[in-house]
């Protein structure tokens, strides 16, 4: 098993940033910068074409950083950030880039090729976590969440499906079709985001995929607005759903 290893630190607003790899795996993890010996953590899924440290990433690590007390770890998706593409990658990435030029639907595109990186992003997530847990500040026993939008759910609903460590769930934006039977194994609370005017993903196929949740506590935010339109405080209540459902952070007698 790889262990984590850190290249860099910064620390910002009270929080602490560290660049990490875990083998061939890049990624980052946010601390408090004081506080908390032992807190949960929050896996971040990052969408299509992003990567660890994109903006998005890092302002929704901030809010649960500051709001919760936990810690927050993103990694790069396959083909991401600063890892190689393979054959794969390039074909599926020139095929949407001609959809888009044409003005045809993406959807299709996109399901195909979300489903096959999934298939090699879980086991690195759960590779991550192993490894993650290994660290004092984390711990094995503590509980784990997902925190996933578009390329960041259809990876975070198989890893969901399959890890029982992971304990509590935000995703959304994404179609139902390759993720409905990878959801229908999910029982943890689950927090979904849509946005009802998305031009790419019809209303329909998102309701769907919130409908495929077996969770008996399951909540869904639906917002007006297009597909890149998702309203700010979608995080901050990212963060009150995390801070409900994983506990506090646990802190050292004074």
């Amino acid at each position: 098993m790889h262990s984590v290893h850190f290249t860099a630190e910064t620390s910002a607003n009270g929080v602490v940033a560290r660049d990490f790899t875990v083998g061939e795996v890049t990624g980052m993890l946010w601390s408090p910068a004081s506080g908390a010996d032992r807190a949960p953590l929050v896996l971040m899924g990052h969408g299509g074409g992003m990567h660890k440290k994109a903006p998005a990433m890092v302002g929704r690590a901030h809010r649960i950083v500051a709001h919760c007390g936990f810690h927050v770890a993103t990694i790069d998706a396959p083909g991401h950030g600063g890892r190689p593409r393979t054959e794969v990658d390039e074909r599926e990435i020139a095929a949407l880039h001609e959809a888009m030029a044409a003005g045809e639907p993406v959807g299709p595109i996109v399901v195909r090729y979300n489903a096959h990186l999934a298939e090699r992003a879980v086991p690195e997530w759960q590779a991550t976590l192993d490894a993650l847990q290994e660290l004092p500040e984390i711990g094995t026993d503590g509980p784990v969440g997902y925190f996933g939008l578009n390329m960041g759910t259809a990876i975070g609903v198989p890893l969901t499906a399959v890890e029982p460590r992971i304990a509590a769930a935000v995703f959304g934006l994404f179609w139902h079709e390759s993720l409905a039977e990878a959801a229908s194994r999910i029982t943890v609370p689950v927090e979904f985001a849509l946005q009802w005017d998305d031009e790419h993903i019809p209303r329909s196929s998102g309701l769907a995929l919130f409908d495929a949740f077996a969770s008996k506590e399951k909540t869904l935010h639906a917002n007006a607005g297009s597909h890149k339109e998702l309203p700010r405080f979608e995080a901050d209540s990212a963060a009150r759903f995390f801070a409900r459902h994983l506990g506090p952070a646990v802190t050292s007698p004074a």
